[in-house]
């Protein structure tokens, strides 16, 4: 029996597969490890949701990436909230994300974590950066909500402590959307104003949703441009955030700040009066060091009778001028008896007397050395006479004077002592007293 068959198109099937993925998963929770995370030119964002057994695509378009608090990254395992779907040109089914959470750790705790890492590394929170905050500020701007508790402590504070300060409250949200860049906003505006001594940016304590406007970047960077100094004064002692990072001064609290950037009035008229006494001390030890000095130049001699110390000075002239009158006559006299020395030491020096000396001990040495070598020339010579007379009479020259040779065998020339030493008709060389002799070897006779 034959059975119509239902033919698809591969279009066809993967548009049914689609229906079917979409309808029965609408909504998923899927969790995994992010892997191959790409954002191309258009800002959506891709990657691969995998575990030890599978994985699955995932496409996070640029709307639903910018509501996240933190940056997905490779490596960090996340829960995804989407919905499942075929993408038809590669017949490949996907999840299209709209929510994603880091796995472990709040998403907003993460967010923290890489901005305060990245802010770190950028140079933001170095301390050379940071201006100090001035002693006696007379203008102040705060910048925070109008009708949070936070400003009426400032305020209160402020005003109990020096009163006479001139305060602009610049009112922005302090939570919620659109907080961040109405905080950022009024750092950069408010450095448009003269005269602004400090500023203090900050509220209440809360969550860490409450205080996240001021961990966004965008009020960072304006805290870390602006050219007033700035505390920062969010939530409570333990609240830490990233504007705490980059502000000049970092109070724990709204309350601390005000306590920070005004001094009591009392204690700072107190320390005036203070200061005030040190310098009349000072100045009066002063005035009675230069009257005891004024009192010293008085009892002094020259100071009592000025022209006894002139007539002093007219009577050193006079001997003065006495001795230089004597002087010509001491000076002869000095020279007179040097000259004499000289003369004396010159006679005893005599250079020609001293060549005289060394001339007669110069002939007696030579006299000497002449002796001493004919005396032992002549030794010499007798010694050298009997050393001839023996080498004379050892030498075989003289043995051969009385008629004896030496037969050497040719070709080798050594000295023959025994006839089997020369085969017949070989050739020998005798050695005579006078002269040489080659013979050749008829017969043998041992």
């Amino acid at each position: 029996m034959n059975q119509e068959r239902e033919v698809y198109t591969v279009s066809e099937l993967t548009r049914a597969i689609k229906f079917v993925l979409e309808e029965d998963f609408p909504e998923v929770w899927v969790e995994g490890e992010i892997s191959n995370f790409r954002v191309p030119n258009s800002g959506h964002a891709y990657f691969t949701l995998k575990d030890k057994d599978s994985q699955l695509k995932v496409v996070l378009f640029k709307l639903n990436k910018r509501l996240l608090k933190f940056e997905p990254e490779d490596g960090l395992s996340c829960i995804v909230r989407g919905r499942i779907s075929v993408y038809e040109p590669r017949g490949e089914y996907q999840l299209i994300a709209d929510y994603m959470e880091p796995k472990g750790i709040g998403a907003l705790q993460l967010a923290f974590e890489q901005l305060k890492e990245k802010l770190f590394k950028e140079g933001l929170f170095d301390e050379a950066h940071k201006i100090p905050i001035p002693q006696f500020p007379q203008k102040i701007a705060i910048i925070t909500s109008p009708t949070g508790a936070a400003i009426r402590d400032i305020l209160r504070i402020i005003d109990r402590r020096f009163s006479n300060v001139h305060i602009i409250i610049y009112p922005v949200k302090v939570q919620g959307e659109g907080a961040s860049a109405e905080i950022a906003r009024a750092v950069k505006e408010l450095n448009a104003l003269p005269d602004i001594d400090v500023m203090i940016v900050g509220r209440g304590g809360g969550s860490i949703e409450d205080l996240w406007a001021f961990n966004e970047e965008i009020v960072a960077r304006a805290i870390y441009d602006s050219k007033i100094p700035v505390i920062s004064a969010v939530g409570h002692e333990i609240d830490y955030t990233i504007a705490d990072f980059v502000a000049d001064l970092r109070a724990p609290t709204p309350s601390a700040a005000a306590e920070l950037v005004v001094r009591v009035r009392k204690e700072v008229v107190q320390n005036i009066i203070g200061l005030e006494k040190r310098l009349i001390n000072s100045i009066q030890n002063m005035v009675d060091i230069l009257k005891s000095d004024l009192t010293g130049l008085q009892e002094r001699r020259v100071l009592k009778s000025p022209l006894d110390k002139i007539y002093e000075l007219q009577q050193k002239i006079d001997d003065i001028g006495l001795r230089v009158r004597r002087s010509p006559l001491l000076i002869y006299e000095k020279f007179t008896e040097k000259t004499f020395h000289l003369s004396r030491s010159l006679f005893i020096l005599n250079p020609e007397v001293r060549i005289r000396r060394i001339k007669e001990i110069l002939s007696e040495l030579t006299k000497g050395l002449e002796t001493a070598v004919n005396h032992r020339a002549e030794i010499l010579d007798k010694k050298l006479t009997g050393m001839s007379g023996k080498l004379n009479a050892l030498s075989p020259l003289s043995v051969m004077e009385r008629g004896y040779s030496i037969c050497r065998r040719m070709p080798d020339m050594k000295i023959i002592k025994d006839a089997i030493e020369v085969e017949k008709d070989g050739q020998v060389n005798v050695r005579l007293s006078r002269g040489e002799l080659i013979c050749r070897v008829e017969e043998q006779k041992p």
